[in-house]
């Protein structure tokens, strides 16, 4: 569990986030969304550590990340897994060597440990048999499929994804979303997700957090945005005829449901 109370970070005078509180549980895929500037960036990055706070603090499992000692938050940083926007894969190395590589930073296993790890992961998220091929034979699909393995190699407590279906189609970016809450549900991860996608926010969002203008503006579950009342969050959620006629049959097949 990841715990932000009363989180604050500006640059040059100029507030960006400003007492931010929320709860990332574990075990739940848990939504950072907002538009562009709101401070989804700089509150992920706030809290994997890149950025100093100015106000408020960051408990991971109650403890505040930025009291601690450089040893205490390395410690942190290792049960960290990150899956990058653009996948962040290593171009000359194969996709075994590119899952390879947090083993071989941060962990002692022998190296026929680390490939029973590598292999394993792969299989996990369904790239069974690629090791030797390079990022450039493979989709954009299986690159993130490929991050994602990296990701989870080190067997992390903490999963960050920074817009994960980024440049995918919609049935890829569902492939994705599954395999994400899976493996959060499977390991009891503490997911935390940047997105823009509203497919994302209304299937996997077991908690979410808006932010407008660097100010939380609303927190609950995708069940709850469909009865939210909060115009902002509307506004920006259902911007599209299509999505507010989901909206509505949503809410039908909801209330539809209850008299069952």
């Amino acid at each position: 569990m990841i715990e932000l109370i009363g989180v604050s970070k500006g640059f040059g005078g100029k507030a960006v986030l400003q007492d931010i509180s929320a709860v990332m549980e574990a075990g739940k895929t848990n939504l950072i969304i907002g538009t562009s500037g709101s401070g989804k960036t700089v509150l992920m990055k706030c809290m994997v550590g890149l950025f100093d706070i100015d106000e408020g603090q960051i408990l991971y499992n109650k403890s505040d990340f930025f009291s601690m000692t450089e040893k205490e938050r390395k410690v942190i940083r290792q049960e960290i897994g990150m899956l990058f926007q653009g996948t962040a894969l290593f171009d000359s190395m194969t996709v075994e060597q590119n899952v390879m590589f947090p083993l071989q930073m941060f962990s002692n296993m022998s190296y026929r440990d680390r490939m029973k790890r590598v292999n394993f992961c792969l299989e996990r998220v369904n790239l069974k048999d690629t090791n030797k091929k390079y990022p450039a034979e493979i989709s954009g699909g299986m690159k993130k499929r490929v991050g994602i393995a990296r990701s989870i190699v080190l067997n992390p407590k903490y999963l960050f994804c920074d817009e994960p279906n980024s440049g995918l189609d919609p049935q890829t970016s569902m492939v994705i979303d599954k395999l994400i809450r899976e493996l959060t549900v499977e390991y009891n991860i503490t997911t935390v997700i940047n997105t823009h996608d509203m497919n994302s926010v209304m299937e996997i969002g077991d908690n979410i957090l808006y932010l407008y203008q660097g100010h939380k503006q609303w927190e609950g579950s995708s069940r709850d945005i469909i009865y939210s009342k909060d115009e902002k969050l509307n506004s920006f959620i259902f911007a599209s005829e299509f999505l507010q006629e989901a909206k509505r049959m949503r809410q039908l097949d909801m209330e539809k449901k209850q008299t069952l």
